[in-house]
């Protein structure tokens, strides 16, 4: 993997660390964009498929009170998992990495393999309603409405099969359109050109 790619990784999991060991950890957006923000993370990269399941899993191992030994050991499986869906999944394998990166979070959350029996579905689900919500969008691609996508459909799915409420708001605003040139701008639920920003 090319170094700028290592790096985007390495933030995803300084951050995802950091808000963890916060005693008092608010909604998931401050991991977001804290690494969005980063001048060495792109607007389009595959680390955005690890981005998802690794703030959904550090926001549900603060909501369990999960001890950190697991907590560490479980981000490194899904970073580990997360490396094998490969780039430009969404346009050439007709699965957005992101809602994989949702599939990866459940099956790391809950202990899942492809022998169990329980779980095997709650997994699959996860997965396929995301992409569900991100086929309604559309294309072309876009890393960041799809992450935000992701994660407001993994606020419910969670609360609704683990019973814990994840720290994802409501509303999400993208601030990111002028650095995207396929941006669907007020087609897309998540733009605002008021909170548009330079990085």
């Amino acid at each position: 993997m090319a170094l700028s790619c290592e790096r985007s990784f390495e933030i995803i999991t300084e951050r995802c660390v950091r808000y963890y060991k916060t005693e008092e950890s608010g909604s998931i957006l401050e991991i977001v964009f804290d690494v969005m923000n980063d001048v060495s993370f792109p607007m389009h990269n595959f680390a955005h498929h690890y981005l998802v399941p690794a703030v959904l899993l550090s926001s549900l191992y603060i909501a369990k009170k999960e001890n950190e030994e697991k907590f560490q050991n479980d981000l490194h499986e899904v970073e580990k998992r997360a490396k094998n869906v490969l780039p430009a999944f969404c346009g050439f394998y007709g699965t957005c990495g992101a809602a994989v990166g949702c599939g990866i979070y459940m099956s790391v959350a809950t202990g899942t393999t492809p022998l169990s029996k329980e779980t095997w579905g709650l997994c699959n689900r996860a997965t396929a309603g995301a992409l569900t919500r991100m086929a309604e969008l559309g294309g072309p691609r876009c890393c960041k409405r799809n992450t935000f996508a992701a994660l407001q459909f993994m606020k419910k799915y969670t609360a609704d099969n683990l019973g814990y409420e994840l720290a994802v708001p409501e509303t999400i605003t993208c601030v990111y359109g002028k650095f995207n040139n396929e941006c669907l701008k007020n087609n897309c639920p998540y733009f605002n050109e008021e909170k548009e920003e330079t990085r």
